[in-house]
């Protein structure tokens, strides 16, 4: 029999649900069972993909070009899944497939009763398993008015499929006043009150705090929240403890908003850890002297995707001082196609080279429109989805870093394309999906989107060959057949030495070109 846990949050919203959803699937996996995740959005939209990364953050690509909230790129990570547009349910989509006139109830609150439980049992791994538990976040804070319909249905729910299968957690916020320090209880016990009134009560109550829980305080939450004192769980911030430092500059065009970013930042994360550096990000948007500043402090520079003539310039600027430099650089997406725009200028001497999106009349088009792509047009009209990469050269830094891989297939979700030859095309030659820069301890450039495949434990070879180039460990990597001896993990710029100790040499896991 399936089993069902539902993750409501409260209080305020981006508590971290879907960290929460994604770590409880993940102790479950690795207790044996396949799991899959569902994510609720409650707004009309039918998916992420026209929203502002203002707005609502990044938008995540799945394997299908669904494009889907950046938690279902939390619980692709986590639980190194696959996941399809249809693990993203919004409002939008639940109207789409229901006449406008439908009531509430029932209409409404069976459709998603019935999405959910179709979805939950798609396989979601490469054994084509049928899954055994379905964790479902649903998205904002209880009280919300657009959620109702959601949470009404998950009332009736948990009869239709039995107590014994469905399971509740509540994410809340402890606040702690500086002015005080004390751990206050009354917004979780109001929030937990509020869902009880609307008919769901809590197995777990998840408490996000900045420290570690009192013990009376989880007994206080116990007693006014209807459940054991061991049904509380403390979700406190913890320090980091790495001691090599490695920095890398994103210049980007929303960065004063993270979640903009989100998938970029956690493939960055997950190449710091494969070699035991903590990772700063220098991402604040700041005048233009001390974005500057940052920029030539930083051991690396990353530009990503993004869409729109604002900031392509400054980015430009950025780009050819990382080539100047020398400093290792990655570009992703857009950041490919201005790293090709700059190389076009100052290089070869075309002074108005540009993409075709930031300036039609340009006598050196070296970005242009895709056949398919209708200019007056933005839903609905991008290269989406998972597609192969081939390589063309043999000597490809990024081949290497593939494990010396033919072909890669990876995400994209773009409009324009390069008239360039370089070391990575698609199937049909036609498009150009990599460059890379001789005499350069890093330059490289992709058309598609590594991040959104990027694991903790499997880090994405673009954002890897970034943080080795930017930790001075590039060469040394490459020279061991792409493996990482503990030696490896310290930077030879910090002076710092490794353990005295040998240990046998630790291979990453390899990456699927399946």
């Amino acid at each position: 029999m399936m089993k069902y846990i539902l993750v409501t949050g409260g209080v305020i919203s981006g508590i971290g649900k879907g960290i929460i959803a994604s770590s409880v699937g993940t102790i479950l996996k690795s207790c044996g069972l396949h799991v899959t995740a569902i994510k609720i959005d409650p707004y009309i939209n039918i998916d992420a993909g026209t929203f502002s990364p203002y707005e609502h953050g990044e938008v995540f690509v799945l394997d299908d070009g669904g494009e889907v909230d950046l938690d279902l790129g939390n619980y692709e990570r986590f639980l190194d899944i696959r996941l399809t547009r249809d693990n993203n349910l919004t409002t939008g989509k639940i109207y789409q497939i229901l006449h406008l006139s439908s009531p509430v109830v029932p209409h409404i609150t069976d459709a998603i009763q019935e999405w959910v439980v179709k979805q939950a049992k798609v396989p979601v791994e490469d054994d084509h398993v049928e899954p055994q538990v379905c964790v479902i976040e649903l998205g904002g804070t209880v009280g919300d008015i657009e959620s109702m319909p959601f949470i009404e249905a998950f009332r009736q729910f948990q009869f239709k499929v039995k107590r014994e299968n469905f399971c509740n957690i509540h994410v809340s916020l402890i606040p702690q006043p500086s002015a005080t320090g004390e751990q206050k209880t009354k917004p979780t016990q109001n929030s937990v009150r509020e869902l009880r009134g609307l008919g769901l009560s809590p197995d777990l109550i998840m408490c996000r705090c900045s420290t570690a829980l009192e013990t009376s305080v989880k007994e206080k939450i116990s007693m006014f929240c209807h459940v054991e004192p061991e049904q509380v769980i403390c979700v406190h911030d913890v320090s980091d403890r790495l001691l090599e430092h490695c920095s890398i500059a994103l210049v980007g065009k929303y960065t004063k908003f993270s979640d903009s970013y989100a998938s970029v930042i956690k493939a960055l994360e997950h190449s710091a850890l494969a070699i035991s550096h903590k990772l700063e990000v220098k991402e604040e948007p700041v005048k233009y002297h001390e974005a500057w500043q940052k920029l030539c402090s930083a051991d690396g520079v990353l530009v990503p995707g993004g869409f729109g003539v604002r900031g392509t310039e400054g980015k430009i600027h950025a780009i050819n001082w990382a080539r100047n430099q020398k400093k290792p650089f990655l570009g992703v997406c857009l950041g490919m196609q201005l790293a090709v725009c700059e190389f076009a200028r100052n290089t070869l001497g075309w002074t108005d080279a540009n993409s075709t999106e930031f300036d039609p009349e340009s006598k050196h088009p070296v970005v242009i429109d895709m056949p398919e792509h209708n200019p007056g047009q933005m839903g609905g009209t991008m290269r989406l989805g998972k597609r192969r990469t081939i390589f063309k050269t043999n000597n490809s830094v990024l081949r290497k870093l593939y494990g010396d891989a033919e072909y890669v297939d990876e995400r994209h979700r773009h409009r324009f394309e390069k008239g360039f030859h370089f070391v990575g095309q698609d199937v049909e030659g036609e498009r150009m999906e990599v460059i890379e820069l001789d005499d350069h301890p890093y330059f490289v450039g992709v058309q598609y989107h590594p991040e959104f495949t990027s694991r903790p434990m499997k880090p994405s070879p673009p954002y890897l060959g970034l943080l080795l180039a930017a930790a001075g460990k590039l060469q040394s990597y490459l020279q061991k057949g792409c493996r990482l001896s503990p030696r490896d993990t310290y930077s030879d710029r910090s002076g710092s030495s490794s353990p005295d100790s040998e240990i046998s040499e630790l291979k990453l896991p390899s990456i699927s070109n399946e």
